[in-house]
């Protein structure tokens, strides 16, 4: 009965899988005036190393150079930081959502169904929001700034700025300097000049000398903030429709964990321009605002008050 449905790789003549369940084994040999219970079958599967399965995405797309070198970099400035007391924060902007009636994937207990759209039509929707997220290492502890507007480097540089005068700075009172674990693309790209002359303006801002340090291309998912906030804040999300965003602030401050994660959240509601342009004194004098790192300097520089 296996033999007509189990497919393999060519490639991994190790590996095999089939669609069939230990249920449906045994339905079908009942029809062969077979009685075999689930318990069996699955033994039988245990036998053939077939078991429950789901796809990892651990296929790397495309081998980027100097991936491992920039990964120890990275390794090497935390370790430096964490030791030292300094703070250390894993930022990026989750996916956008729409305000609305709409269906949202995930379950959760209630006494009665909740109705939603059929449609998820954007012309429906209520608005967009933007939900930007910084975790710090050391602390356990997230901010998610939820923008009603667009995703650019000033609206990055200001939920820094909210968050360290808000907390970080009574926090670490201390801290002179810290690191920055981005992505290599989006609000905080590695290529853009106007990310790095927001952040000049920053460390100027807050009087702190601000050291990032970026993820190669196709290895965002290895950014602390994925799997260590962003993960927990999609499962707090899930099965509850985003009528407005209000909703959406109270399901992000549930957010939380065993291990002591807690999320502080602000709503920011300022209007950001899209396609802003460095200075021309910054192009002309870019060396006198950011410093480079000797290796790998496309992913590595900071910037001093």
């Amino acid at each position: 009965m296996l033999d007509s449905t189990i497919a393999g790789n060519p490639q991994q003549p190790d590996v095999a899988w089939t669609h069939l369940s230990a249920g449906e084994i045994s339905r079908r040999l009942e029809h062969q005036v077979i009685q075999v219970s689930e318990y069996t079958v699955n033994k039988v599967y245990d036998e053939l190393h077939l078991g429950v399965r789901q796809m990892s995405k651990l296929e790397t797309m495309k081998e980027v150079e100097n991936r491992d070198e920039q990964f120890r970099h990275i390794a090497v400035l935390r370790a430096a930081f964490l030791g030292a007391g300094l703070p250390v924060l894993s930022m990026d902007t989750k996916k956008k959502e729409q305000l609305g009636n709409f269906f949202r994937p995930g379950k959760g207990y209630g006494s009665t169904p909740l109705k939603v759209y059929d449609h998820d039509f954007v012309s429906f929707s209520e608005g967009c929001v933007v939900p930007h997220g910084l975790y710090d290492e050391e602390k356990n502890r997230g901010y998610i700034s939820l923008g009603l507007s667009k995703d650019t480097s000033e609206f990055m540089l200001d939920n820094i700025f909210y968050w360290w005068k808000e907390e970080l700075q009574w926090v670490y009172p201390e801290a002179k300097a810290m690191l920055l674990l981005c992505d290599g693309g989006g609000s905080n790209g590695s290529r853009n000049h106007i990310v790095k002359h927001d952040l000049y303006r920053l460390s100027k801002a807050l009087g702190v000398t601000i050291v990032v340090a970026h993820y190669p291309p196709y290895c965002s998912k290895w950014n602390p903030i994925e799997h260590r906030l962003f993960s927990e804040l999609t499962r707090a999300w899930q099965g509850q429709p985003f009528l407005n965003i209000q909703i959406v602030k109270e399901l992000t401050q549930e957010t939380s964990t065993s291990t002591g994660l807690s999320v502080k959240v602000r709503v920011n509601q300022k209007k950001y321009l899209t396609q802003r342009k460095a200075p021309d004194d910054f192009f002309i004098n870019k060396d006198n605002y950011v410093k480079f790192s000797e290796n790998l300097s496309n992913w590595n520089y900071w910037f001093t008050p």
